[in-house]
């Protein structure tokens, strides 16, 4: 029988993250290779994978995180079961390992097959799948290019947000802090109203003018009152037009302003568990 050291474990359990006697049991089963035991502890992500298929994961860890030329980011959910996993020290450590290899890919397909310590993304969960015992899946993939990438990761890894600035400028940093905390606290729709889905604007002006209608107003007033309300809508659901949580009394686009009258805010990305 090949002896199992305790050396050999950790190393397994350093490589996989899978727990002591798994990795242990792991080794006993391949008679002490290494990479055979890996194949038995993947093998049985796989298992538990297809157990867990139909389930729900709609905890996790929402993860915003830049490059270091703060000119790309990216922001991911690495989805579980459970609040408990998704606390979990090294489920997050995770899904900030995971967001590092997202940011040189460009959609969740590429991510999903880039290269993760010898294997795919995706047989990285299927394995962490066998460990944790729960369903693992990449949830959100956001990617943003900008001349300023900021980011903001709202406590608990509940919200992650991505804000891209049109110049990198001193001060900038604050800036971008602040416009992302404001994205992931007011969960705007879209950056201006030319960004609002044509759709959508049909149809808060056919709430508005029945509301209107039962307030008794004339039908030939519907269509000015309603572009009214439409304005007041653009104001609360669009990033620029949204009133600063840091002081109501301008908007974000002036906040952003306020560094330089040129600056403004090219794009955001919002991600969040559920």
């Amino acid at each position: 029988m090949t002896k199992i050291t305790a050396a050999d474990v950790m190393k397994l359990r350093k490589t996989t993250g899978a727990g002591m006697m798994d990795c242990k049991n792991a080794l006993v089963e391949a008679e002490g290779n290494f990479d055979k035991a890996i194949e038995i502890l993947r093998k049985k992500g796989q298992k538990v994978a297809a157990k867990r298929a139909d389930r729900e994961s709609l905890e996790g860890a929402a993860i915003a995180i830049v490059n270091d030329s703060k000119t790309v980011g990216v922001s991911i959910v690495l989805g579980c079961e459970t609040d408990f996993v998704g606390k979990n020290e090294s489920f997050v450590n995770l899904a900030h390992q995971l967001a590092k290899v997202a940011l040189s890919q460009s959609s969740k397909e590429e991510f999903l097959a880039a290269n993760f310590n010898g294997m795919s993304v995706s047989e990285k969960l299927i394995e962490q799948t066998g460990v944790i015992g729960e369903k693992l899946e990449i949830g959100a993939f956001e990617r943003l290019e900008a001349p300023f990438v900021g980011s903001y990761i709202h406590a608990g890894n509940k919200i992650a947000t991505l804000i891209g600035l049109s110049a990198n400028l001193e001060g900038i940093e604050v800036i971008a802090k602040d416009v992302a905390m404001q994205t992931a606290a007011m969960n705007p729709i879209a950056l201006n109203e030319d960004g609002v889905d044509a759709s959508v604007i049909e149809k808060e002006i056919e709430i508005a003018k029945d509301q209107l209608r039962q307030e008794g107003k004339p039908e030939a007033m519907l269509d000015n009152i309603a572009k009214g309300k439409l304005k007041r809508f653009f104001k609360d659901n669009t990033l620029v037009n949204q009133a600063f949580i840091k002081d109501a009394k301008i908007s974000v686009a002036d906040y952003v302003k306020s560094l330089d009258s040129n600056l403004t805010v090219t794009a955001f990305k919002r991600v969040a568990l559920g």
